[in-house]
C-alpha cells in the first residue's frame, strides 16, 4: 500500500513541478514590483530589487580598504571620525578621496600595504561615507514612492507641496488638497471609482430585469432577440468609438461621466444578459410556479426569488465588469481625456518625456491593483459558481 502511494506521489511530481514553476513565473515579477515600490528612488536607480537585502553600495569596498583602521562604523579613529559630516563633505568626489589616500601619513603610506582603490571603488566608498555620516541617509524601505504617486511629486527631498509649503512626507496628508494635485493619482483614483461603480451597477441592474423576462416571460421573438444579443458580443467597441463620439458631441456628452456610463452599460449588457439569463433560467420552475399560485406578481418573484438566488451570477458578473472598466484606457481616453483623468490615464503621466520618475510606476501599479484585488477576493467564492451558471441541469 505504501509502495503504491509512493508511486502515485512520484508520478505526480512532474505536475507539481510545472504548477510550482507557473506560480513562480507569475509571482516573481509581482514580488519584484512590490519590493521596488518600497525602495528609495536612489536605490532603485543604482541597483536591482534582488539586492534589497545586500549591503549598501560601497560597503564591500569600504570593508576592504578602510574598515581595518577606521572600524566597521567609521568611528574607531577619533581624529578622523568618518561619521563627521564636515569631514566627509571634503571628500565627496572620488579624485579628492584618492588624492588623500595617496598621501603619506606620519611618514608612512596612508593605506599601508593595502592598495589604493581605483576611481570606481573610491566613488563607491565616498557614497558609502555619505550614507553612514547621515548626509545621504536613506532607509532600506520607504513609503515615499506611494506618497509621490498619490500627490504627483517625483522624489523631492522634503516633499513640499504647492499648497502646503514646508510640509514633510509624514505630514503631507494632513493637507488633503495635496491629494487633489492634478499631477497625482489621488484625484484619478476618485475619478476611476466614479466611472467604475455606476458602469458596473447599471449593466447588472438592466441585465437582471432582461434575464428574468427572457427566462419567465413568453412573448413573440424571444429566442430571436436572445440570439441577437449573443451575436452582439462579437461586435468590437473600437468600431463604434467615432460614431458615438460624434453623437455625444451633438448631445454635449463628450467629456462627461454620463457618456462613459452609457457607453460601458451598452457594451456590457450583451454578455451580462447572457450570463444572467442562463443562471435565472436554470432555477427550478416549480419554485416560481408555487409563488405565482400563492398570488405573487412577477415583480415579487423577481426581487424575492430570482435576485437572492442569483447572487453567484451577479457577483461573477460584477467582477468581470468592474475589472474591465477599472483597467480600461481607450474608452476613458476618448470620452474623458485629460478633463477627468482616470488611473490608467494618469499612470502614464507619472513618467516625464525624458524618462524621469519611472520608479513611481511601481507604486502607481500597486495603487491601481489594490481595489480590484479587494473586489476579487471579496467575491471569489461566488466566482466559479457564477461562471458555471446554467451549464449543469438537474
Amino acid at each position: 500500500m505504501n509502495a503504491n502511494r509512493f508511486k502515485q506521489w512520484l508520478g505526480g511530481l512532474p505536475t507539481h513541478f510545472i504548477l510550482i514553476g507557473l506560480c513562480l513565473l507569475w509571482l516573481l515579477p509581482a514580488l519584484g514590483l512590490l519590493v521596488t515600490s518600497l525602495r528609495p528612488f536612489q536605490d532603485v536607480n543604482e541597483n536591482g530589487w534582488w539586492t534589497v537585502l545586500s549591503p549598501p553600495k560601497g560597503a564591500s569596498q569600504y570593508a576592504a580598504s578602510c574598515a581595518e583602521c577606521h572600524g566597521s562604523d567609521g568611528t574607531q579613529i577619533a581624529a578622523a571620525d568618518l561619521t563627521n559630516q564636515e569631514l566627509v563633505q571634503k571628500y565627496r568626489r572620488s579624485f579628492t578621496l584618492i588624492a588623500l589616500l595617496q598621501k603619506d601619513l606620519n611618514g608612512q603610506p596612508h593605506m599601508g600595504a593595502t592598495p589604493v582603490p581605483d576611481e570606481q571603488a573610491a566613488a563607491d566608498i565616498a557614497a558609502y561615507l555619505r550614507r553612514i555620516s547621515g548626509i545621504e541617509a536613506r532607509p532600506r524601505f520607504t513609503l515615499d514612492n506611494y506618497v509621490d504617486a498619490m500627490t504627483g511629486y517625483r522624489g523631492t527631498a522634503n516633499y513640499t507641496s504647492d499648497c502646503a509649503a514646508g510640509t514633510q512626507a509624514l505630514d503631507l496628508f494632513c493637507d488633503w488638497r495635496d491629494l487633489g494635485n492634478p499631477r497625482g493619482m489621488g484625484r484619478a483614483f476618485l475619478n476611476s471609482l466614479f466611472v467604475a461603480i455606476p458602469s458596473t451597477l447599471l449593466p447588472i441592474l438592466f441585465a437582471a430585469f432582461a434575464a428574468y423576462a427572457f427566462s419567465w416571460f413568453h412573448f413573440p421573438g424571444r429566442q430571436f432577440l436572445f440570439a441577437l444579443l449573443i451575436g452582439l458580443q462579437i461586435v468590437p467597441l473600437q468600431m463604434t468609438l467615432i460614431p458615438i463620439s460624434r453623437l455625444y458631441a451633438q448631445l454635449g456628452l463628450n467629456g462627461t461621466f454620463l457618456g462613459v456610463w452609457l457607453f460601458h452599460t451598452g457594451f456590457g449588457l450583451p454578455y451580462a444578459i447572457y450570463l444572467m439569463r442562463n443562471f435565472i433560467g436554470s432555477l427550478p420552475r416549480e419554485l416560481f410556479e408555487s409563488a405565482y399560485l400563492d398570488g405573487a406578481t412577477h415583480w415579487t418573484a423577481f426581487y424575492r426569488l430570482a435576485l437572492p438566488l442569483s447572487v453567484p451570477a451577479i457577483a461573477s458578473l460584477g467582477i468581470f465588469q468592474f475589472l474591465w472598466i477599472w483597467n480600461d484606457l481607450l474608452v476613458a481616453l476618448v470620452f474623458l481625456g485629460g478633463q477627468h483623468p482616470v488611473l490608467t490615464y494618469q499612470i502614464g503621466n507619472m513618467v516625464t518625456s525624458l524618462g524621469s520618475g519611472w520608479h513611481l510606476l511601481t507604486a502607481a501599479a500597486f495603487i491601481s491593483m489594490a481595489l480590484p484585488m479587494i473586489v476579487f477576493f471579496g467575491l471569489q467564492r461566488f466566482f466559479v459558481r457564477g461562471l458555471l451558471a446554467g451549464s449543469v441541469k438537474g
